[in-house]
């Protein structure tokens, strides 16, 4: 699958999704397991990544090419379309860190909605004013070169013992990371903007003063 075909625009009424919506959503059809086990933090609270996963690798490396030592990752932040949420996998690494404010701003420039990684960010407060949604394990100032590689792009990954396929949608906000798998894509989208729109109304009613009871027998969400 090449990266022109990751691209996804939400639809009106989208912004009222999820990560919880959508693993509930997830729920209903079978997928019990699409939220990473491990939380990857927000670099500013209340940030929200939403597109279709445009995945790389890195691994461990102690020496890189003196001419263009970050040849590799370029060539994959080139590619990033519109819509795409990069996942940087690193094997939970803590040699150094993955993402910064350049790579960002590109990223950002090419309508990307954010990055998630296993590993850490830095340059964080720049990230920040970029406003570019940045989830990460951890920060850390130290650049990979010398130290950890691309190894492969647009290929499946494992994040906090999810897969993750390139062209899968996934979601990142405040409540962690939950990942829906392509071919599942239509009956999760469709069962979770549903659930968005009876949630809009049972909020409505309890904040109006009915009885949680009244209102869970009536709507059947919570």
């Amino acid at each position: 699958m090449s990266s022109a075909d990751l691209g996804f625009t939400p639809i009106a009424g989208d912004e009222r999704l999820s990560t919880a919506i959508l693993s509930d959503s997830c729920d209903a059809v079978g997928l019990r397991h699409q939220v990473l086990e491990q939380r990857l933090a927000p670099l500013v609270p209340g940030a929200r990544a939403f597109g279709r996963a445009r995945t790389v690798r890195f691994a461990p490396a102690l020496e890189d090419d003196p001419d263009d030592p970050y040849r590799d990752a370029i060539d994959f932040i080139d590619g990033i379309g519109r819509g795409q949420v990069v996942v940087v996998a690193t094997d939970r690494s803590n040699d150094s860190a993955f993402w910064g404010e350049l790579f960002s701003a590109a990223a950002l420039g090419s309508g990307a909605s954010g990055v998630v990684t296993d590993g850490n960010l830095r340059d964080t407060d720049r990230i920040a004013a970029l406003g570019f949604p940045a989830f990460s394990a951890s920060r850390r100032p130290i650049d990979y070169r010398a130290r950890m590689r691309v190894i492969a792009h647009d290929v499946a990954v494992v994040l906090g013992g999810v897969r993750i396929g390139p062209g899968d949608l996934l979601m990142a906000d405040d409540d962690g990371v939950v990942v829906v798998p392509r071919e599942h894509e239509a009956s999760v989208l469709a069962l979770a903007r549903e659930r968005a729109a009876r949630e809009s109304t049972v909020l409505a009613e309890l904040l109006a003063g009915e009885s949680l009871r009244a209102v869970w027998e009536r709507h059947r969400v919570l």
